[in-house]
C-alpha cells in the first residue's frame, strides 16, 4: 500500500511535469527551438490566479479560466514582439533570449510591493479536502491534478486530430515551407503555439499551487520539467506526458527509499540513462542526418 502511495504522489507530480513539457514540445515542433521561459510563465500564471480571486474576488473557476487566457494571450504578443524578430537566428541565440525572457518574469514578479517576495496560499475550493479508498488516501490537490491533465490531453488529442487549427498546427510542425505553400499562415500558428504553451503553463502553475504555493521562484520546476521533455522524446506530445510521468514516479520513489538528495538528482540520472540507451526517447523520431 506505502508503494501504491507513492505512486500516486508521483503521478500526480509527474502530471506537472507532464504539461510544463508540453510546452517544450509544442515550442520545439514549430520553430524547431527550445523555450526555457516555461517554468516562468508557469510562475507567471500562478500569481495571475492568485491576483484574480484576492484583488478582484474572482471564484475560483473564474479565475483559473481568465489566468490561463490571459497567459495565452500574453504567449501570443511575446511571440509576435520577442521572438519572431530573431528567428532565423543561431538556435543559441533564442535559446538565450528565452532565459532571459524568464529571468525578466522572475524580475519582474519579485518587484511588486508585498507580494513578489512572499509566499502565498492559493485558496482553492477543495483545500485540505482528501478521498479514501480503503486503506490508500488521495488528496484532493492530487486527484484534481490527475483529472485535469487527462482531460487536458483528451482535448488537445481531440483539436489535432480533428480541427483545421490543430492539423494545420501539425503541418507547420513538420514543414513549414510546404505549409507556407500550401496556404497555411505560419507566422500565425507559431504565435498561436506560443499562446498554448503559454496557457498550458499557467493551467500547471495553478494546479501546482495548492500543493507547493505561490512563489516568485516556483518556475524553477521548468528545470525538472525539461529532463521530462527529453524522457519522452522531444518531438512527442504524448511523450511529454509519459515523460513527466516517469520523471515524477522516479523522484518519488527516490525521495522514499534511497538517501536524502537522491531525489534532486533522480530526474538527471533518468535523463542520462534515456540518452546512453535510447537517445530518441522513448516516442521520439529516429532521425538520420547525411553528411
Amino acid at each position: 500500500m506505502q508503494v501504491l502511495q507513492l505512486l500516486i504522489s508521483g503521478i500526480a507530480q509527474g502530471c506537472i511535469y507532464g504539461l510544463i513539457a508540453l510546452g517544450f514540445v509544442l515550442i520545439y515542433k514549430a520553430t524547431e527551438t527550445v523555450s526555457f521561459a516555461q517554468g516562468d510563465l508557469m510562475m507567471v500564471g500562478a500569481f495571475g490566479g492568485l491576483l484574480t480571486m484576492t484583488a478582484l474576488g474572482f471564484p475560483f473557476w473564474l479565475s483559473v479560466l481568465a489566468s490561463v487566457l490571459g497567459m495565452a494571450l500574453f504567449g501570443v504578443v511575446l511571440e509576435r514582439l520577442v521572438i519572431r524578430p530573431i528567428l532565423g537566428q543561431p538556435a543559441f541565440s533564442i535559446v538565450m533570449l528565452t532565459i532571459g525572457i524568464g529571468y525578466v518574469l522572475r524580475g519582474v514578479v519579485t518587484m511588486i510591493p508585498g507580494i513578489g517576495t512572499d509566499t502565498h496560499t492559493l485558496p482553492v475550493p477543495y483545500a485540505g479536502q482528501t478521498l479514501r479508498a480503503g486503506a490508500l488516501v488521495i488528496s484532493a490537490e492530487q486527484a484534481v491534478v490527475i483529472v485535469v491533465t487527462a482531460a487536458l490531453c483528451a482535448l488537445l488529442y481531440a483539436m489535432f486530430r480533428y480541427t483545421k487549427l490543430g492539423i494545420a498546427m501539425q503541418a507547420a510542425s513538420q514543414n513549414q515551407l510546404a505549409a507556407y505553400y500550401m496556404g497555411i499562415p505560419v507566422q500565425r500558428i507559431n504565435g498561436l503555439v506560443w499562446g498554448l504553451a503559454a496557457g498550458v503553463a499557467a493551467l500547471a502553475g495553478l494546479l501546482l499551487a495548492p500543493i507547493t504555493f505561490v512563489h516568485a521562484n516556483m518556475g524553477f520546476i521548468g528545470l525538472k520539467a525539461f529532463p521530462a521533455a527529453v524522457v519522452g522524446g522531444f518531438g512527442s506530445l504524448p511523450g511529454a506526458i509519459v515523460g513527466g510521468l516517469v520523471i515524477g514516479v522516479v523522484e518519488a520513489l527516490a525521495g522514499f527509499y534511497l538517501p536524502e538528495g537522491f531525489k534532486d538528482i533522480a530526474p538527471y540520472l533518468a535523463v542520462l540513462l534515456m540518452l546512453m540507451f535510447k537517445p530518441n526517447g522513448l516516442f521520439g523520431e529516429k532521425l538520420r542526418k547525411k553528411v
